[in-house]
């Protein structure tokens, strides 16, 4: 059964319409399964695999045995690159690696719509009137989220297109974020406590999801 939601205006007060969330988007049973998937996912491949340490054949240092084998009485040694010298080598380094995994577009799209539908049974999503602003604010961005009544909370605020002013004037504030509807990703759906989606851009996650 679909959701029916008021939209708000930028005051955060009722413009007297509504709006359906479709149940096939917004009202399914959530996937716990394939979320983790995706933010696991997700996650990995923020990582950019670039450390590396040097091992044993690649510090520079004399290769000279430093003292005989045998009849010294001390513990047997090599070249001063020996990883229990101070300045060594380190034994099984990391090495730069590529972290990034794969997921099928069915499993992706599963848990986009789990995440969306756990926001939406939790009354986790406002729909707001299409707005934008002349210039980057951040207190124009930050006053909008008071009178949503939403300042205190991780929000995360959905545009239909790429809006570069609004995304200025969030950039700042460190518990909110900009995006648009077709950057949509679980991990940045489930870290929000709220989703404040723009009219144009509900329309849009429709059309994705038809």
């Amino acid at each position: 059964m679909a959701m029916t939601l008021e939209v708000l205006n930028t005051e955060g007060q009722p413009t007297g319409r509504t709006v359906e969330l479709p149940a096939h988007i917004f009202g399914i049973e959530p996937n716990e399964h394939v979320v983790y998937l995706a933010v696991k996912q997700y996650l990995a491949n923020q990582r950019q695999g670039t450390h590396k340490a040097k091992e044993r054949s690649e510090i520079s240092g004399s290769t000279r045995k430093l003292h005989r084998q045998k009849g010294t009485g001390g513990s047997r040694k090599g070249d001063i690159n020996n990883p229990l010298y101070h300045g060594g080598a380190r034994v099984f380094g990391p090495r730069p690696r590529d972290y990034s995994q794969k997921l099928n577009k069915k499993v992706k799209r599963l848990a986009r719509l789990s995440a969306l539908s756990s926001k939406a049974a939790n009354g986790q999503i406002l729909v707001v009137e299409d707005f934008s602003f002349d210039v980057p604010k951040t207190k124009a961005y930050k006053g909008l989220l008071n009178k949503l009544s939403v300042a205190d909370r991780k929000t995360l605020v959905v545009t239909a297109e790429h809006d570069p002013v609004l995304y200025l004037s969030g950039r700042n504030l460190q518990e909110s974020s900009v995006m648009r509807a077709s950057d949509l990703n679980t991990y940045e759906i489930l870290k929000a406590q709220t989703l404040i989606l723009s009219e144009g851009a509900l329309e849009k996650i429709k059309q994705s999801f038809a």
